[in-house]
């Protein structure tokens, strides 16, 4: 018995059809769509704190990584701390980054799309007189996030506007930032 195996090129190295395959998997089985992604994080020193990222649940059983992936946060010296790592505000940003990015590349990919060069700046503003505890009515958050994509395709800007459209509507970070997400904390 000979296999033959038929291999689509793939435009920006993005693999839609099995996107599309597992989009079609967990439409048949709606309990396997069921994510649980998991990280733990150890305190160092300072504000210095390490987290690994390994396992997660999804597809209806655990899963775990052949690589535990190792993330530092720290703060800049001008908070008087050694600035080994980035804030975990601007992880927040690589992440949303990282998000839209990645969804631009398979969005242009499913639309048969050439992408020669995809670059996002993002900035958050943040006061920090909520953080510091100096004035109650000021968030700890970002009062602001900004985006800005410089995209070079073979495509029109019309299509390349909309490529950056379709990666927001489907980006988790970008849900995950943008709409209120119950969070609880406890202690042991």
């Amino acid at each position: 018995m000979t296999q033959t195996t038929t291999q689509t090129k793939q435009l920006n190295g993005v693999d839609v059809a099995a996107l599309l395959g597992a989009r079609e998997a967990l439409e048949a089985a709606p309990e396997a769509a069921n994510f649980t992604w998991k990280a733990s994080s150890e305190w160092k020193d300072g504000v210095h704190t390490r987290t690994e990222i390994n396992g997660f649940f999804g597809l209806g059983e655990e899963q775990s990584r052949a690589k535990t992936f190792t993330i530092d946060t720290d703060h800049p010296e001008v908070f008087a701390a050694p600035d080994l790592a980035p804030t975990p505000v601007e992880l927040v940003l690589s992440g949303l980054a990282g998000c839209l990015t990645g969804g631009v590349a398979s969005v242009a990919e499913n639309r048969g799309i050439k992408l020669h060069s995809v670059k996002a700046t993002l900035t958050g503003e943040m006061n920090l007189y909520g953080i510091l505890g100096i004035d109650p009515a000021v968030r700890n958050g970002f009062d602001t996030v900004r985006v800005h994509f410089d995209i070079d395709a073979e495509a029109s800007r019309e299509d390349i506007e909309a490529l950056v459209a379709q990666s927001q509507k489907r980006s988790a970070v970008f849900d995950i930032i943008t709409n209120p997400t119950n969070v609880f904390v406890s202690v042991a």
